[in-house]
Formats: structure tokens, sequence, C-alpha cells
């Protein structure tokens, strides 16, 4: 169990830390100057609207969800330095308890739970990879159909779960592809998910005059100002007019299905600012885009529902929409409802998505997919817009810029390795680098090999 306090937390990461540096040593002498993943997140910074949304739709009180922020931190640093470590083993990682306090991680090898117990997280045992329940999603995947709408892997029962909405589907589904029944777990589900766009009238966006979405994440592209978005709102060269009904910008790229991942270049009449639209239109800040774990809490904003909140439930699942399949997006308890497709999922400060699509609304509860933010941006070559904060230390008087390959404004996946004065690193957590952000600085996001 990670630690309930961000200060024993801290500590709990710092060794953690020196357990799994293997011959990087240089990481323990560092330790002591670095900030801990809350502080690099900067949880502390959630305003007031955020936190009372969570309160909300999760029960929390504003301390309870200031918490809770911490917790996802630290909780996705130590499940992304073991699961660099566990290798194949890894079985996934989620948190649970109101105030995401207890991390389990899952390994397939019996050696391994010391080590997870030792970096704070409860260890779970279990016969199945994670690696090769994605492997039996994808081969599902290509046989899926409207009757089976949703496939994805489930940590927490260490089986690939898949959605019918007709009995037998799914049956038929394993038969058809030769898996095994012991792998999966059935789910009968009364609604398909489908995109979340429609023909009314409201604020957000508008394509070509008519269809509404809703503004995903602020970007730019060398000076061009625009943002990001949901690609089943519309091809490139649909052109879109703001809230206001002046004229914005038009679509640059869309992909539809297979992903759903667009970006729209506005004109110089709009400029791209580092908030998402909160509780009553208070600006909500981005610093990052650091994707939060399974369990982590995620709110969400919209042209038609506005600020709603709840929890991941799991990444890199596949839908199948009336309109084809798309792979990579991530499951959510958070509702939606027409019109807030494309709008923006954060968790804390930090970026994670844009809305795909789902089932249910927001009176009676849903389910809603999003699509990760990080894709579209490494696809399309943009930059998040983030506000301002601490740039890091930087090098001391008549000191030369360390060299290396590491890039402000890389999208770097886990597992991606860069060098940055004169060592090697390993990124453990995806995210966009920014500068303060080098490798020596945010042990929570690189780990030096």
């Amino acid at each position: 169990m990670l630690k309930r306090h961000a200060r024993a937390a801290c500590t709990a990461l710092a060794a953690a830390g020196l357990l799994l540096a293997g011959t990087g040593g240089a990481i323990a002498d560092s330790a002591p100057a670095t900030p801990s993943a809350a502080t690099t997140l900067r949880t502390a910074d959630a305003p007031p609207e955020l936190l009372a949304a969570m309160g909300r739709d999760l029960g929390l009180t504003p301390t309870q969800a200031e918490a809770r922020l911490a917790h996802e931190a630290e909780a996705g640093a130590t499940a992304a330095r073991l699961r660099d470590r566990l290798g194949a083993a890894f079985a996934g990682a989620w948190v649970d308890g109101a105030d995401a306090g207890t991390l389990t991680v899952a390994t397939t090898r019996a050696a391994d739970t010391a080590a997870i117990r030792a970096a704070g997280a409860r260890a779970q045992l279990v016969t199945r990879t994670l690696a090769a329940l994605d492997a039996d999603r994808a081969v599902l995947d290509r046989a899926a159909g409207p009757a089976t709408p949703v496939r994805y892997v489930d940590p927490r029962s260490n089986t690939l779960v898949v959605e019918e909405t007709e009995a037998g589907a799914a049956a038929a589904l394993l038969a058809a592809t030769g898996t095994d029944p012991g792998r999966v777990t059935v789910v009968r589900t009364a609604e398909a998910p489908r995109p979340l766009y429609d023909l009314r009238g409201g604020d957000a966006y508008y394509m070509n005059g008519s269809g509404r979405c809703s503004v995903g994440f602020p970007v730019t592209k060398g000076s061009t100002h625009g943002f990001a978005t949901a690609g089943h709102c519309g091809r490139a060269g649909t052109t879109t007019s703001g809230f206001n009904q002046v004229a914005q910008g038009s679509f640059q790229a869309s992909v539809f299905p297979g992903n759903d991942m667009a970006w729209v270049a506005a004109n110089t009449q709009w400029t791209a600012t580092p908030y998402v639209k909160g509780s009553g239109g208070v600006n909500t800040q981005v610093t990052g885009s650091v994707l939060q774990p399974v369990g982590a809490s995620v709110c969400r904003s919209g042209s038609t529902t506005g600020w709603h909140c709840g929890t991941i439930q799991q990444h890199n699942t596949s839908v199948t929409y009336p309109e084809g399949t798309i792979s990579g997006v991530t499951r959510t308890t958070v509702c939606a409802e027409p019109g807030d497709s494309g709008g923006s999922y954060i968790s804390g400060s930090q970026a994670q998505g844009v809305t795909s699509g789902g089932s249910g609304n927001c009176s009676s509860g849903g389910t809603t997919f999003f699509q990760p933010l990080n894709p579209i941006l490494s696809a399309y070559g943009l930059t998040l817009k983030v506000s301002g904060g601490d740039p890091g230390p930087g090098p001391g008087p008549g000191e030369p810029e360390p060299g290396g390959t590491w890039k402000a404004g890389t999208v770097y996946a886990a597992g991606a390795t860069v060098t940055h004065g004169g060592a090697t690193y390993r990124c453990l957590q995806g995210h966009q680098a920014q500068p303060g952000w080098e490798p020596p600085n945010v042990p929570a996001l690189w780990q030096r090999v």
C-alpha cells in the first residue's frame, strides 16, 4: 500500500527509486534534490472547482480530493518503475480506495512479489501477462462486430473482457477466433457505445456551421494555434466556427475509425491558452500530459454537460461503433452526452485525452471512452499549451548546456530511451517533454540506466 500522506509517499517513492535503480547509482545521489511525482505533476495546484466536481461525482471532501490526486501521481510513478523492472512478467497495475491510497501491481512471477512490496505496493500473483491478454484482444478486434462492441483487458480479474449486446455473441466470437473461453469474462450490456456528436445548437465549436462538438486541448504547431479533438467530429478541410459562431479555422487532419483523433488549426483571431473550461466557466490549468493509472480519478469538460468526474477503468480498450472499430482508447466511469465529443479529460492538471464516445447519460450514469492525447500530439507534431511552472535549476554560471537526444516538445512513450548530460535514461510514463522536465529533474518520468 502506498503511504497515505504526501511526505511519507515521497519517502517511499525515493526508497523505491534506490531499490530499482540497478546500476544507475547516480539516481540515489540526486534523489534528495529531485521533486516527487506529486510535485512534478503539480497536484497541489488543483483549483477549487475541480476539487468540487470530484466531491460531487466521487463523494470526496476537498481534503480527500487533494490527497487522492497526490496519491495517484505517486502510484503512477511507482507502477511505472515496477513495470520497467518486471518486464514481460508485468500483468497490470491499479489503484483502489477513496483516496487512491492502495496501489496493486500484478505479476506472473512469484519472485517479483518481494520487490513489489518493498516499493510500497500490494503484490498480486496471476497466471496471464498483460502482453498475452492484449494479444488476445487484438485477435478479437479483427473479427468483432456490433454485437460485441467493447473489448478490454481487466487487470483486476486477469482476464479479457468482452461486452455483448446479444446473448451468445461473445461465445460465437471466441469460437470464430479460437480464443480460450477460460481467459475471457463475458459481460452483457444493454446499450452499445456511439460517437457523441449531435446537430443541436449551443456553444463549443461547430462543423460547417451545423454539427457541434467540444474543444479538446489547445495546441500549437510552429506559430499556428489550434486544438486537438475527436476525429469523428470532422474530416480534413471541414471548417469550424467557435462558441460565438465566429469563423474559427479548419480541420487539418482526422482519423476515424481506427483511432479517433484530429486537430483544428485556428485563424489569427483565436489564441491557444493552457486552460480547460471548468465548472462555472472557471479556467482549469493544464501543466502536462502524463497518462494516469487504472483507478485514478479523471474529470471531463464538454459543451453539453459541463464538468463531470469519475475514474479510469482500463487503458488500451477496443470499441466497435456503427462506423467501425477504434483501438487504444481509455474506458472511464465519467458520463457524457451528445455534443461533448472531442472535449477534454484531465486528471489533476494533466491532460489525458479527448472524448470519443460512450453509452448512458449524465442523468442515469454512463460509460465513456477517450482517445489519449499523447498519440494525437505525436501523430501531428503538436505542442500542448501548458501553464508556466518552475523551469528547473538548469546549468550553473559558465556551465555548458547538457547535450543529448532528449528534446522538449517530443512525445515519449514508456520504454523510450534518451541521453542527457552524458547519461542514458528510460521513460517510465508517457508524456510530452517540456522545459523543466529534463530526465535528471523528474524521476517520476525518467529512470537512469
